[in-house]
């Protein structure tokens, strides 16, 4: 497994470029600060929140902070989990309560016990309010062997009582400045040459989002040369570009082929729904289609479904043929 990762890391630039320590992370210093203070004293460090756009440096935080507090072996008492994948109180009742539970915990150079484990929890804001209530329980009758790293895009999501049980800090969205020279960064260790303008267009592509704008630099660096013809290029291959497209067939009227792309989508590229629904935002809206208004209500009405735990395909399957419905509606 150790030689998989390690090969991921080497191939993967978001994963080979990932930074190790708090103080590498990108433009978040307030945070990192913040987070610095409390592990001075590890034995009282309390549960930890992050909430802030994608890309940012949650995960990446969270990480950290395991690597400081258990050392190399941290992997052995970490439990990372994503709740856009495993959304409901069996996951928190199976899962983490079973890991929580554990109480004796040894490293593997010695017998000294360490204080706690870590779970971290990522994208909990796609956990339903019943999930989230269970978690509440069980953080309060863990407390004394485990501590939580929550972590989500939209803090209106997470329960008030999950909420004052943790330490909340609020990553920001990063500047172009700090996007584009940390990619000037990446090309130059990996000896890939670029345009400016093609790194500028990449951040005005990904809104700040750090993780997407890695991802799509090495799409677009097949040829050793990053231009906006490359981007694009790459651009075609890739998940938001994937929504696009889907939005752009329903409100076409082609629902059905909307439909096959959506379940490509979510099944063969593992996007999450609650990613699609952010997408199709986005894209919606930079078509400046008539009655926004409208749009907006839906998009709302549907975002409130799946938080409230209905069947995610059923549901965006719905709000295509909603979309499709209102574009036949205007013409």
């Amino acid at each position: 497994m150790s030689t998989l990762n390690n090969s991921l890391r080497n191939t993967m630039w978001v994963e080979k470029y990932r930074p190790q320590d708090l103080e590498q992370i990108v433009n978040q210093n307030e945070i990192v600060d913040g987070i610095s203070n409390l592990l001075k004293n590890p034995e009282a460090i309390p549960h930890l929140l992050f909430a802030g756009p994608p890309g940012v440096g949650k995960t990446t935080a969270a990480l950290c902070i395991a690597r400081r507090l258990l050392g190399e072996d941290w992997r052995k008492d970490t439990l990372e989990l994503n709740a856009s994948d495993e959304r409901g109180i069996k996951m928190v009742r199976e899962r983490v309560k079973s890991f929580a539970a554990v109480i004796k915990l040894v490293t593997s150079a010695s017998n000294e016990h360490k204080m706690y484990r870590l779970i971290i929890l990522d994208e909990a804001d796609e956990m339903t309010p019943e999930a989230q209530t269970a978690l509440r329980r069980i953080i309060e009758d863990s407390s004394k062997t485990t501590r939580f790293i929550i972590i989500c895009n939209y803090l209106s999501q997470i329960i008030d009582p999950l909420q004052s049980r943790c330490v909340i800090f609020r990553f920001t969205r990063l500047t172009e400045k700090h996007v584009v020279d940390h990619m000037k960064i990446i090309c130059k260790k990996e000896e890939i040459s670029f345009e400016e303008r093609a790194l500028a267009k990449i951040y005005e592509i990904t809104s700040g989002d750090l993780r997407l704008s890695i991802n799509i630099l090495q799409a677009s660096a097949a040829t050793r040369h990053v231009s906006i013809s490359t981007i694009h290029s790459a651009m075609g291959m890739s998940g938001k570009a994937k929504v696009s497209e889907i939005i752009r067939l329903a409100i076409s009227g082609k629902f059905n082929e909307s439909r096959v792309k959506l379940m490509e989508l979510t099944t063969v590229y593992g996007m999450s729904h609650g990613d699609f629904l952010k997408y199709a935002y986005q894209e919606i809206y930079s078509l400046k289609l008539p009655n926004p208004n409208k749009i907006a209500v839906l998009m709302a009405e549907y975002d409130f479904r799946l938080a409230t735990g209905a069947h995610p395909d059923l549901q965006i399957t719905a709000f295509l043929a909603q979309l499709a419905l209102q574009a036949s509606d205007q013409q």
